[in-house]
């Protein structure tokens, strides 16, 4: 048991970033006696918990749905407490799920154990957390050996209207970065974007480059506030090719 008082927090650890001040702590819930989550917080503001990922599994849990390949090759932008991708991971469909996180803490709290899903996916070996910029290599020309992935799941930013991290994160929301993104998808492949908010202008750009655009509202409730809550979830397949464009 923790010593820690009911609805108070223990701090694990802190990083400053060049995102801002990064909090990994641990508490029980108030309103749930005996249950303890684990939160990270961005310059003391909440970012993630592990008590609510409704929206962060069905990122993973839709694409795969509309991918009906086997042997998949998946990369994941933001590793953070990592649900999306152990969610990938209980497909035996995927036979690989590279995870690339900007803040190189995120990824030893993985390691280390200091997060609940550690253990089952430091123990996968198709799990490979790597550090990088996921929107520098997806808006970079593939090399001729870089692999292409049939499912790309990007959750960094908290929508295409607010920017985290670096100045790339701006022109991946739009026509032109996605057509640079889309050369990173194999055949038939699906891209999936995590957001807390719906974004029009960012489902017309998706449209101007793929065939197939689905914005999805994923509906919860909140219990450790009280309230309804609504992520949005933008997949997209099918590029269009420049003759189609014309």
């Amino acid at each position: 048991m923790s010593s820690v008082p009911r609805g108070e927090f223990e701090f694990l650890d802190h990083q400053d970033t060049p995102i801002g001040t990064l909090i990994l702590r641990r508490g029980e819930l108030p309103n749930a006696p005996g249950q303890f989550v684990t939160e990270i917080t961005l310059d003391h503001e909440f970012l993630m918990s592990s008590h609510i990922t409704f929206s962060e599994r069905a990122l993973s849990e839709i694409a795969l749905e509309m991918h009906t390949g086997k042997e998949l090759r998946v990369l994941v932008g933001g590793l953070g407490l990592g649900y999306t991708a152990w969610e990938v991971l209980k497909s035996p469909r995927v036979v690989s799920a590279e995870v690339v996180e900007y803040v190189p803490a995120v990824i030893r709290w993985m390691k280390e154990g200091r997060v609940p899903l550690s253990p089952a996916l430091m123990e996968d070996p198709r799990f490979q957390p790597i550090r990088g910029n996921v929107y520098e290599r997806l808006l970079s020309a593939p090399s001729e050996e870089a692999e292409q992935f049939d499912l790309l799941l990007i959750d960094v930013d908290h929508s295409p209207g607010d920017h985290l991290g670096t100045s790339d994160n701006h022109l991946f929301y739009t026509a032109e970065g996605l057509r640079k993104t889309a050369c990173h998808l194999a055949s038939g492949g699906v891209l999936g974007v995590w957001s807390y908010a719906e974004s029009s202008p960012f489902s017309e750009a998706l449209r101007e480059v793929f065939r197939d655009v689905q914005a999805v509202p994923i509906r919860f409730h909140n219990d450790v506030i009280g309230e309804d809550t609504t992520d949005w979830l933008f997949f997209a397949r099918g590029p269009i090719e420049v003759e189609d464009r014309k």
